[in-house]
């Protein structure tokens, strides 16, 4: 049995794993995916890495995996429980000091999103989110995610600088969605090898993965863990 810890994206809840979190478990694994702080415009990073960690109830080891937004707590939270392993989902990757608010230029995004739209005729960067990040989940479970949206990450999470002064000693891997609408594949590949050094692996699916390819992805989070528990 393995222990998976989830963190949610911007605008998310823990809601937006039940599908993964129901196979996991079915499979017999433990699974955490609690809902990080919303609604409070002065918490920051280490607030919500807080609330992981408190979720986890003193446990340690087990396998983070952050989404999107995610991605900034996932590390901290990933460095402060010794995880066995760190999984990066279609995640913002951070570099030591740098705002949440300065990684979209910093990254390139913008000009990523728009050489990607030219090339899909506008369904990359839409701002329909049925087209732009669910459009293969089915109509009434993106409905239900969008309507369960909320005011998260906070304006103070935005403008303080991620806190840690270097990448956790944790193996990652980084996870690459074929059809998502939002990070462009080849730009979160590129953005793997530059600031992690690393080649990412490929899920078949748009941005909300999780909710639309659950059984797939639950089978890739478990082959990290037992590669891990191999080594």
């Amino acid at each position: 049995m393995a222990l998976f810890i989830l963190v949610h994206g911007a605008g998310d809840t823990g809601w937006s794993w039940h599908r993964l979190a129901a196979v996991l478990r079915e499979r017999g694994h433990e699974v955490i995916a609690p809902d990080l702080p919303g609604d409070d415009e002065s918490l920051t990073l280490t607030d919500y890495a807080d609330a992981v960690v408190a979720a986890a109830d003193a446990r340690r080891g087990g396998v983070v995996v952050g989404h999107s937004f995610g991605g900034f707590t996932a590390p901290i939270v990933a460095e402060r429980l010794a995880a066995d392993v760190l999984v990066m989902l279609a995640a913002m990757i951070p570099d030591p000091g740098e705002r949440p608010d300065e990684w979209w230029s910093n990254t390139g995004f913008e000009d990523a999103v728009a050489a990607q739209a030219a090339r899909d005729g506008g369904l990359t960067g839409n701002d329909d989110p049925h087209i732009g990040f669910y459009h293969d989940v089915p109509r009434a479970l993106a409905d239900e995610a969008i309507g369960r949206e909320r005011a998260h990450p906070s304006v103070a999470s935005m403008a303080v600088p991620w806190p840690l002064t270097a990448w956790p000693s944790v193996p990652t891997r980084f996870v690459v969605c074929a059809e998502d609408r939002f990070f462009p594949p080849a730009f979160l590949r590129d953005l793997a090898r530059k600031r992690l050094g690393i080649v990412a692996d490929e899920i078949e699916g748009s941005h909300c993965v999780a909710l639309s390819r659950p059984e797939e992805l639950a089978s890739m989070l478990i082959a990290y863990a037992q590669e891990q528990q191999a080594s």
